[in-house]
């Protein structure tokens, strides 16, 4: 490799830099200093995306991963940077939960995705901006300060730095958009990472609940969390969840006994073979989805509904599959609009009783000056949470307390599992289900930040498959109104990555679906 390719090591995939390091044509190291200079740039940095930097670990990482390549020993992603969403624990990076809380918090332990990734080769550039707890769909509610800046500041969305990146994932998200490093992690709760993909022009997955470990994952909601990767392609997506996933089951009581797999193995089969049987791919399309007009139990808000920008894009992608060989059908998930509060129940009842631990007792921040006990928790958590945070506390609070608990928190979990059977409803007549990941693209940077609801309500496309488990990811489907990015959402059944993975490789062989990215990055 010339000199001059080297400066264009961040236009590769991870699937182009893994074969050029296995080959020696370039080395871990000259990598992993390209993408931190590029990181550190301040236009880059501008962005926020990242938070925090260990230029020492990382080369010494990058070291190792060209001495296995040349002794043989390395793992089939050797030498390829990655960045962690500030959820995931790690010893040698802050692990802030983009919360005070948790302010220059170092953990002694390395969470199992972080370490799975490393054991596949993986270096680690730094750790990305999220919102606090992983609670957000902006991006705006991050405590933590990124790099170069004194204090906190809202991610930036590459695409127009003035509009959202999307959340939870949204520094996640950014950095790959920006070229800032070629993969990240993110979790995705109820969209975290599929809407910021879609929002930011790149490929995210969410993967069955319980296929990747949540060891290590600073919980939001332990019924809903789960992790996946964040790339350019889906190929690329394919290569990490493979190194992600496998059973964790002695760390992990909700982790899936379950072997790893090649998620990469179907990503060539053509959608006219890839159906059931070896028939031709069944899309489904719920009807519910294409003509939401906002949500029927809010009046006077039609701007929530679904956007005829992204509904064109949507349909060009979906023309563009059935000319690959895939079949169309109509579909109902008549349950759609309850997935907002049922959500909007179940996520913060359980964040109610998982951030009850941050107390300032063990670790984490802790109020200066106090009378007792019990006047150091209420400052402590007083100080160390944000607004969005004490918000969902008090919301799980609510609907746990004793009288309300049958009457909300129980009735949730019955239209829950309600909203999982017309998911398996659907697949009786469909392989995988497509539509859009959010009703607009992103919008402008405080847009929303008075209007929670207006938040939440964004999240109507992503919430069905988080409550059911489901396997989903966003694809990049072309640009709409300003010229930002839009997401194609494609949910399958439990186990089928794979399936979801093909379709989406078989849609970016398309110059019209090929992954792009911003101008000036």
């Amino acid at each position: 490799m010339t000199q001059t390719q080297h400066k264009d090591l961040h236009q590769l995939s991870v699937a182009e830099l893994a074969r050029l390091l296995k080959t020696r044509k370039v080395s871990a190291v000259e990598t992993a200093e390209h993408f931190l200079a590029r990181v550190q740039v301040q236009k880059h940095e501008s962005l926020g995306a990242f938070v925090d930097l260990n230029e020492k670990v990382t080369l010494a990482q990058a070291r190792a991963a060209d001495a296995a390549i040349a002794a043989g020993t390395a793992g089939p992603l050797a030498g390829v940077p990655i960045a962690h969403k500030d959820i995931f624990v790690t010893r040698d990076f802050v692990s802030t939960a983009g919360s005070r809380m948790l302010a220059g918090y170092r953990s002694p332990f390395d969470a199992t995705v972080v370490s799975k990734l490393a054991q596949s080769g993986m270096v680690t550039l730094g750790k990305l901006n999220c919102d606090e707890f992983a609670m957000g769909s902006s991006n705006e509610n991050s405590a933590t300060a990124p790099l170069g800046r004194s204090g906190p500041t809202p991610v930036r969305n590459p695409w127009d730095s003035s509009r959202i990146p999307g959340g939870s994932s949204g520094g996640s998200a950014a950095a790959v958009a920006a070229l800032l490093t070629p993969a990240a992690t993110g979790t995705d709760t109820g969209g975290s990472i599929r809407q910021p993909a879609s929002f930011c022009g790149i490929t995210g997955i969410k993967p069955t609940y319980g296929r990747a470990s949540r060891y290590g994952m600073i919980a939001y909601a332990s019924s809903l969390d789960q992790a996946g990767p964040m790339a350019r392609s889906a190929e690329d997506c394919a290569l990490l969840l493979s190194a992600m996933c496998g059973p964790d089951l002695d760390r992990d009581s909700t982790s899936l006994d379950v072997p790893a797999e090649d998620f990469s193995r179907d990503l060539n089969r053509p959608l006219s073979v890839a159906g059931k049987n070896g028939g031709p791919l069944v899309i489904g399309i719920p009807r519910e989805w294409m003509a939401y007009t906002g949500w029927p139990m809010v009046s006077n808000r039609p701007a929530d509904g679904l956007h005829n920008d992204v509904v064109g894009r949507i349909w060009a992608a979906l023309d563009k599959l059935k000319a690959l060989g895939a079949d169309v059908v109509d579909i109902s998930l008549p349950r759609t609009a309850l997935a907002i509060p049922v959500y909007y129940i179940i996520a913060p009842a359980e964040a109610s009783s998982n951030l009850s631990r941050f107390d300032g007792v063990k670790f984490g921040h802790r109020a200066d000056k106090f009378i007792d006990l019990e006047d150091m928790y209420k400052k402590t958590r007083s100080q160390g949470f944000g607004d969005e945070v004490k918000r969902r506390i008090m919301i799980g609070t609510y609907v746990l307390s004793h009288g309300y608990y049958d009457a909300y928190y129980l009735q949730a979990q019955k239209i829950r599992r309600m909203i999982a059977d017309d998911f398996q409803q659907a697949y009786l007549q469909c392989d995988v289900i497509a539509g859009p990941v959010a009703p607009t693209v992103a919008w402008k940077i405080g847009e929303k930040a008075d209007d929670p609801v207006a938040n939440y309500l964004a999240d109507i496309f992503t919430l069905p498959a988080s409550l059911a488990g489901l396997p989903g990811m966003s694809v990049p489907a072309g640009l709409g109104a300003g010229g930002m990015p839009v997401g194609l959402q494609l949910i399958g059944n439990y186990m089928d990555e794979a399936r979801l993975l093909n379709v989406a490789h078989q849609l970016q062989q398309s110059p019209d679906f090929h992954f792009g990215a911003p101008g000036g990055f």
